[in-house]
């Protein structure tokens, strides 16, 4: 009789081994796969990383990397959209507090302002 049983190689196989890795950590594998010094396969066994996802990390950096010497001041044009969603609503939200604030003033009693 094996001391290895079905049910443990079902619950083995079912674990998932998810790594989280820093934003420093992807940075330095990226830029070392941007190098070109090493192959992919290289860098995943020196790294401990499958090789794809340096991949997706190198291409991540290549596709972000206009952005580190860009203006910090330019927006893209959806967070410029995003800003005149949001300042519209503040101005939709501004009107009926004062409309509200001027109506509560008409009503007598105590939770009337004054």
């Amino acid at each position: 009789m094996s001391c290895y049983s079905f049910q443990d190689s079902r619950r083995h196989s079912d674990e998932t081994t998810e790594t989280h890795h820093s934003p420093a950590f992807k940075a330095k594998v990226a830029l070392e796969a941007v190098k070109g010094e090493k192959t992919l396969a290289q860098l995943a066994s020196q790294f401990d990383v499958h090789a794809n996802q340096i991949a997706s990390w190198k291409a991540q950096l290549l596709a972000n990397m206009a952005g580190i010497f860009g203006d910090s001041t330019t927006q893209s044009t959806t967070d410029q959209e995003r800003i005149r969603e949001l300042h519209a609503k503040i101005g939709e939200l501004t009107v009926e507090r004062d409309f509200l604030d001027s109506a509560l003033g008409r009503f007598p009693g105590s939770s009337a302002r004054r």
